[in-house]
C-alpha cells in the first residue's frame, strides 16, 4: 500500500480547503459542458427504426408510450454473446422501478440492445429484471445514436 503523509488537523484542513476549491470549479467547468450538451441542436428523425420487443415490433415513436421525453439506455450486449456488459448489468440493477418516478415527469425510459430479442429475454430472466428494453438487432439505430 501506498505511503501517506499524516498531518495534524489544521494542515488537513488546509488541504482540503485548497481540494474544494479546484472542486467547484470542476463542477463548475462540468455544468457549462452539460449546458452546451442541452443546447444542441435537435436531429429530425428521418428513419422508421423498427424494435422488436416481448408484445412483438415497436418504432421509436411507440417507445415515447404518449409521453413527451423518452430516455434510451444502450446497453451494450453483442449478438455474439450470452451476456451483457458488466458495468451496463450493475446499472440495469438500478434502472429496474424507475420507470414509475419518470412518468411522473411525461419521461418513458427503455433499454434498448443490439442482441436478439430470445437472447435478452434470457438474459433478463436470469438477472431478474422487469424494465422495458427492447431489440435493435439488424438495425442502423445503435450506429445511428
Amino acid at each position: 500500500m501506498e505511503k501517506h503523509s499524516v498531518v495534524g488537523h489544521e494542515e488537513w484542513l488546509e488541504a482540503r480547503k485548497r481540494l474544494l476549491a479546484e472542486e467547484k470549479e470542476f463542477t463548475r467547468a462540468r455544468d457549462r459542458l452539460s449546458q452546451r450538451r442541452r443546447d444542441l441542436p435537435w436531429e429530425r428523425v428521418e428513419k422508421n427504426y423498427a424494435f422488436d420487443g416481448p408484445r412483438g415490433k415497436a418504432s421509436l415513436a411507440d417507445l415515447f408510450d404518449g409521453r413527451s421525453q423518452l430516455i434510451v439506455y444502450h446497453f451494450m450486449f453483442d449478438p455474439d454473446c450470452d451476456a451483457g456488459c458488466k458495468s451496463c448489468s450493475f446499472w440495469a440493477d438500478n434502472f429496474d422501478g424507475i420507470d414509475v418516478h419518470l412518468a411522473h415527469r411525461d419521461v418513458s425510459f427503455v433499454a434498448v440492445f443490439r442482441a436478439p430479442l430470445a437472447k435478452l429475454e434470457a438474459y433478463r430472466k436470469r438477472m431478474g429484471w422487469n424494465l422495458k428494453w427492447l431489440s435493435s438487432y439488424e438495425t442502423e439505430f445503435n450506429h445511428d445514436f
